[in-house]
């Protein structure tokens, strides 16, 4: 692959640092070459001048020492010694962790004394024996160690934690780790500034979302994790976060009757409440949409069985009739009772919601209509997902934004909504104007 890829780019930043070398490179790749071939100690992070087109070879990187802005450097660090936690054993944990677990200082790896160490950097050149960080060079099943400055304790692991957090299972809706770069390596906004881009996305509204700091999250079902930015042109920006090599645990995930909203249902009923055969999840006819099988691996899009991607009432599924866009299933309880034909009182009935009409640009419509022109399902006002938006409640107070009932909050052109169809943000509603002689 790319060798910049090994590397988190960082635009208009510099940082100080004492050991560094320079040299003459015609681009950003030539000088991630210079830094790999580095002797004179060991290069953690490099920088680039685009107008000089020099480049700065470096020991320190960004969490070692400091930064200050500079508008024609590109700083581009190791992501192996950014991260702060171990995969497996830690033969390859390269972190700052100079303590044992028991809180005694390490001693340096080029020292002899107060021990005299069988691992140095001369004999291990590629162990990262640098300072005296805490490194795995011989491969010891319990992670991690170092010699310590204790004379009475030669060696003692270190308390390193375990790097769960910073991979990601299915597309990364329980993702808790500490990446706050954006792909590109934009530094993200915090979750509770509404500065450079103003948001809805709030401890308030999403207190189970884990809304910290600045730390990429996927709090609304997208792709994968994501985060506002803190550049003013780019609003938000997905974060590169890899998947993670185990998996998640299928056991008790696939219920084969229905609790709560279902989403966790797993069974093979593949027909509507009303009749109507289901479409495989992997087609796009008779009905095209967004929830493609292979974006969303945890969803359980298999076949064309009932399923409730979107957080729904129930299971449903697009049905193979060209007129009939979508409908719910019927899924039997799992306390055993039945859920037929009878549990539709919980859903708007559609028929007598088509007659339904609005005046004007409909902006005094507050009728419960919730298809849009295509057939399509309205997403909930107070909702992110599918798609985030700034049409909430709470910012369009005078509006009724109920439920997922059409509305028209800023004038349009007709009552409208968000739909819940990933690849169709919003459309208008399926609803007609009053003529003069209608009462509303």
């Amino acid at each position: 692959g790319d060798i910049l890829g090994d590397y988190l780019r960082t635009d208009g930043v510099w940082i100080l640092t004492r050991n560094k070398q320079f040299y003459k490179t015609n681009n950003e790749k030539e000088c991630a070459e210079k830094c790999e071939a580095e002797r004179n100690f060991n290069c953690r992070a490099f920088l680039f001048t685009r107008k000089k087109l020099q480049c700065l070879t470096l020991a320190e990187n960004a969490k070692m020492t400091v930064t200050f802005n500079s508008t024609d450097a590109v700083l581009y660090e190791k992501k192996i010694y950014l991260v702060q936690c171990k995969k497996g054993i830690g033969k390859d944990y390269r972190g700052m962790e100079a303590k044992t677990r028991r809180g005694i200082p390490c001693q340096k790896w080029a020292e002899k004394t107060p021990h005299n160490p069988n691992y140095t950097p001369e004999k291990h050149p590629n162990a990262g024996l640098d300072e005296n960080y805490c490194r795995n060079p011989d491969g010891d099943e319990s992670g991690p160690w170092c010699y310590t400055t204790d004379p009475a304790t030669r060696y003692d692991y270190c308390n390193i934690p375990e790097c769960e957090g910073q991979c990601m299972q299915c597309n990364g809706e329980d993702y808790h780790g500490e990446v706050s770069r954006t792909e590109s390596g934009l530094e993200c906004q915090r979750w509770d500034a509404q500065e450079p881009h103003m948001h809805g996305f709030t401890l308030k509204h999403f207190p189970e979302k884990d809304l910290k700091m600045n730390y990429c999250r996927n709090p609304d079902g997208e792709l994968r994790p994501w985060c506002f930015t803190t550049s003013p042109t780019k609003r938000w920006e997905y974060c590169n976060i890899p998947h993670c090599t185990t998996h998640p645990s299928v056991s008790g995930l696939g219920s084969q009757c229905l609790s709560g909203k279902g989403e966790d249902y797993r069974g093979r009923i593949a027909t509507t409440e009303l009749g109507n055969a289901c479409q495989h999840w992997n087609t796009q006819f008779p009905h095209r949409h967004g929830w493609i099988p292979d974006r969303y691996p945890c969803k359980g899009l298999e076949e064309n069985y009932c399923r409730n991607p979107d957080g729904e009432k129930r299971p449903w599924c697009y049905t193979v009739n060209s007129s009939v866009r979508w409908e719910y299933c019927a899924i039997p309880h799992c306390d055993g009772t039945e859920q037929g034909i009878a549990g539709m009182s919980e859903v708007p009935v559609q028929v007598p919601l088509s007659e339904e009409c609005y005046r004007g640009k409909g902006q005094s419509y507050r009728g419960t209509a919730s298809i849009t022109v295509s057939g399509k399902k309205c997403q909930a006002w107070n909702s992110m997902f599918p798609h985030r938006h700034e049409k909430t409640p709470d910012r369009f107070p005078n509006a009724d934004l109920r439920d997922n009932y059409c509305r028209n909050p800023d004038g349009d052109n007709s009552p409208w909504c968000f739909t819940t169809d990933p690849s169709m943000t919003w459309e208008y509603c399926n609803l007609k104007r009053c003529d003069d002689h209608t009462q509303e």
